[in-house]
């Protein structure tokens, strides 16, 4: 069953439509063809500019997980053999911190319906009992409801259409891979700070490397097959990430001595 298709949901998923369509028409006279990818473009960075509580949540949480580190492992260490004690000792730890283990998360699953509500918009052919005239809109004469692979499975595309849609595809694995090095202390974009405290998601996680490097052939793969819209959707979305991550990493260090204070 499609939850799009549930009332309440479609009537979120029209409303938001018809919004990115007053915007297209509204930006029509000053940018012309160009005006759906501009609104797509523009609302993707509205979405996220409000969604910015979330990453400092998520930011905090993090500097939080690695500053507890080292006294988790100690406690790891000292009850070993009794997990319900080591358990209650974790518990304890974080309830004097004034945290929560899921700290970040909740933010996290709560920005989900609204992620999902404006991505659906940027691929779903029919919306509000019509068919998605975003769709038909165009980049470069390129149709925003044109795909990579769907492109090269029907027939021989056109150059334009190729350079357009497998540059951004480019675009979106690049922009990812340097998003996945500023997250890591050890990587080309790591800031001081956190590479000289020997912490934190590449020193600490090693399966946290190997998830956010396969994430971003996944974000890219993903790209390959929806339409251009989205793909526009994700490419400033890891963008914006990458840009968002590097100013709280720098706001937020990943060290073990400087606390979490309220405001911070």
């Amino acid at each position: 069953m499609d939850p799009f298709a549930l009332p309440p949901v479609a009537a979120v998923l029209g409303g938001a439509y018809h919004a990115l369509m007053g915007l297209t028409h509204l930006l029509e006279p000053a940018l012309g063809a160009a005006a759906a990818a501009a609104a797509v473009v523009a609302v993707t960075l509205a979405v996220r500019a409000a969604l910015i509580p979330v990453g400092i949540s998520q930011a905090r949480a993090e500097r939080t997980r690695v500053r507890l580190a080292p006294r988790i492992a100690e406690l790891q260490r000292r009850h070993r053999k009794d997990p319900d004690a080591l358990q209650r000792a974790t518990m304890q730890l974080y309830a004097d911190e004034g945290t929560t283990p899921l700290a970040g998360c909740l933010p996290m699953l709560l920005q989900a319906p609204v992620v999902g509500v404006i991505y659906a918009v940027f691929v779903h052919t029919e919306i509000a009992g019509g068919a998605n005239a975003l769709l038909g809109h165009t980049l470069f004469g390129v149709p925003l409801g044109a795909s990579l692979v769907g492109m090269l499975s029907g027939g021989a595309p056109g150059v334009a259409a190729v350079a357009v849609l497998g540059g951004l595809v480019l675009a979106v694995a690049l922009v990812s891979e340097l998003s996945r090095r500023a997250a890591l202390p050890g990587g080309a974009l790591a800031l001081p700070s956190a590479s000289a405290s020997g912490t934190g998601p590449a020193a600490g996680a090693p399966g946290m490397q190997r998830a956010l490097g396969a994430l971003q052939f996944v974000t890219a793969a993903v790209a390959c097959f929806v339409p251009l819209a989205a793909g526009l959707y994700l490419l400033v979305t890891v963008a914006w990430t990458l840009v968002q991550r590097i100013l709280l990493r720098r706001r937020y260090p990943l060290d073990t001595e400087t606390p979490d204070r309220p405001g911070r």
